[in-house]
């Protein structure tokens, strides 16, 4: 892994410390009952012709801050994603390095109706009871043979599991999971390199893992999306949906962009 990541998940693991100390929230609150069911979101985008867009409230990556984002602001750009036909909405709660907050996630998931993503850096059981949302991220590369477990307690918990990948042996252990959804970033977490390419290079495994299991994996195109063009791209290799945060935030006009490529089919 790149220094950065190791330095969040660092960070993370202080974070984690924390939790225990907290209000965690009531067991009555964890089966996540009002869940809003991204799957069924992401296939009647499609059969409507539009590109499924999962747009996220990012204020920043690491190491560039895009714009100061609270949660009353959060709550307005993601209102904006969704009148313009966003599919879902991901929120980032990893403070430190991402500048995001449970309390922009919680600002979110009361404004609006779409599904809401935690978009954050899951390591530990107890983080599940941090906050609800309706889906989770859960990454590969940094969980390694946590991964199967985390799953399942994630489902357990009431969270839908979109489990993130960036190279064939990580999408194999997704594929052994009970994962729904499978998100292929185009970042490489051992360089932070962007290339579109690894979505092309992993969607066919897993259309032939499908075809042989009788399974229908979501996949979600994550990263590195900023035109039309990539849009395209990887929604006509097999994608079924797009996670992009930086370009809509960057735009300056979260409904249009967002609009933009929710309608880049018909371009």
């Amino acid at each position: 892994m790149h220094a950065v990541i190791n330095d969040i998940v660092s960070s993370t693991e202080k974070r984690v410390q924390s939790i225990e100390t907290k209000n965690r929230l009531p067991a009555d609150k964890n089966d996540n009952t009002n869940k809003k069911d991204i799957v069924t979101a992401i296939n009647k985008k499609k059969t409507q012709g539009k590109v499924a867009v999962i747009a996220e409230v990012k204020p920043a990556s690491p190491g560039k801050k895009l714009r100061d984002i609270g949660p009353e602001d959060a709550a307005i750009i993601a209102t904006e994603m969704e009148k313009a036909g966003a599919v879902g909405i991901s929120v980032l709660t990893e403070p430190e390095f991402f500048h995001g907050s449970t309390d922009n996630l919680m600002s979110v998931r009361n404004e609006i109706s779409l599904p809401v993503l935690r978009k954050d850096f899951i390591i530990d059981e107890i983080q599940f009871d941090e906050i609800e949302s309706d889906l989770i991220l859960l990454i590969a590369g940094i969980l390694g043979d946590q991964l199967e477990s985390m799953v399942e307690m994630a489902m357990l918990k009431g969270f839908e599991p979109l489990v993130e990948v960036h190279n064939e042996s990580e999408l194999k252990k997704a594929l052994d999971t009970k994962t729904r959804i499978i998100g292929i970033n185009n970042r490489d977490l051992n360089n932070l390199e962007i290339d579109l390419a690894t979505t092309l290079q992993l969607i066919p495994i897993v259309k032939k893992f499908d075809d042989n299991n009788g399974q229908n994996h979501i996949i979600i195109s994550e990263s590195g999306m900023h035109t039309i063009d990539d849009v395209k791209m990887v929604i006509k290799a097999g994608a079924d949906a797009v996670l992009v945060g930086t370009s809509i935030i960057k735009s300056g006009e979260i409904y249009a962009k967002t609009k933009e490529l929710v309608d880049a089919l018909n371009d």
